[in-house]
């Protein structure tokens, strides 16, 4: 396949989703719901396959955004699917969808308590046996030496940006809370004495 083709089919996807995507964690009777989608990026193979995604974000340009590219990839899709929102109070009833993925988005948290609301709402809308993928800022490799802590779990990281940076401490606590299970060891990504970020994919026990 050439490269024109293969970026018309997948987009600008996170790569660490594409790898779930290629090990078929995602099937088409799935609702999956991606929390904090900003123009919609890694929803475009969702789309253009008949997927049922739908995305949330509180920037109101970003989700028009998202409705133009999802007419434009898919003109049978539903683009009242994307709605303004924030992940602290989802407009969905419980236990709504099968999938939930979360890309560089829960690392904005004000706060502890901040944190926690999303991902308390993120749990309240996944199904039991439901998948969790998610991508944030953590504090493998030490970061936060190497930071400047500005309380309450955010920091001023080396590289300049200001993030919540999750603990493994507290990520033990809500895995505990909220019954969740690792399917794959987390993972990584290092960038060497400037931040962390870790990729995750927790299952939800079924009682």
């Amino acid at each position: 396949m050439e490269i024109q083709a293969l970026n018309q089919l997948i987009g600008n996807i996170d790569m660490y989703l594409l790898d779930q995507i290629l090990k078929c964690r995602f099937g088409k009777e799935m609702r999956i719901l991606d929390a904090g989608c900003g123009e919609g990026r890694n929803a475009h193979y969702f789309i253009k396959g008949g997927y049922q995604i739908f995305g949330v974000d509180q920037d109101m340009l970003s989700i028009k955004m998202a409705r133009m590219h999802a007419q434009s990839l898919n003109p049978g899709y539903d683009v009242l699917r994307f709605q303004v929102c924030g992940l602290e109070n989802l407009l969905f009833h419980k236990e709504a969808f099968d999938a939930v993925i979360c890309s560089a988005v829960l690392h904005f948290a004000k706060s502890t308590a901040h944190f926690e609301a999303m991902w308390a709402e993120l749990m309240r809308v996944l199904k039991p046996g439901g998948i969790f993928w998610l991508r944030t800022c953590t504090d493998a490799g030490g970061i936060q030496s190497l930071s400047t802590d500005l309380g309450d779990g955010r920091y001023i990281l080396p590289d300049g940006s200001e993030r919540f940076v999750l603990s493994e401490v507290l990520l033990e606590s809500l895995m505990q809370q909220w019954g969740l299970e690792h399917l794959e060891a987390p993972r990584s990504v290092l960038v060497h004495r400037q931040r962390s970020m870790g990729v995750f994919l927790f299952q939800k026990q079924l009682s």
